[in-house]
């Protein structure tokens, strides 16, 4: 079983920046999909951004595309999370996850991700 932990999380103005990191505990994790999600109060789960296990590919959603980058490294068992240009909407609580593939996909946003972390709060200031 993976264990996830999310930090970086924190206050910010628009326009800023932050970095999300992700620390996974177990051997398999370096096989997995991995990827981030987000959750405003009031608003269903959101897919974020989606890391292959090579680190190699990676996937967004449109709505961060251009601004956030997701990378890992398998060496040290983390997933990060560059958010840049934030704006008062990605404001939410963000959470990383493991996804239950080891295979990319062309769409990661209709995979189960079966481990998730218990989240780090962002929150944009306009």
């Amino acid at each position: 079983q993976v264990q996830l932990e999310e930090s970086g999380g924190g206050l910010v103005q628009a326009g800023g920046s932050l970095r999300l990191s992700c620390a996974a505990s177990g051997r398999i994790f370096s096989i997995h999909i991995m990827a981030w999600f987000r959750q405003a109060p009031g608003k269903e789960r959101d897919f974020v951004a989606a890391v292959s296990s090579s680190g190699r590919l990676t996937y967004y959603a449109d709505s961060v595309k251009g601004r956030f980058t997701i990378s890992r490294d398998t060496a040290k068992n983390t997933v990060a999370l560059q958010m840049d240009s934030l704006k008062p909407e990605d404001t939410a609580t963000y959470y990383c996850a493991k996804s239950d593939r080891t295979g990319w996909v062309v769409d990661p946003t209709r995979l189960t991700f079966g481990s998730w972390g218990q989240g780090t709060q962002v929150t944009v200031s306009s």
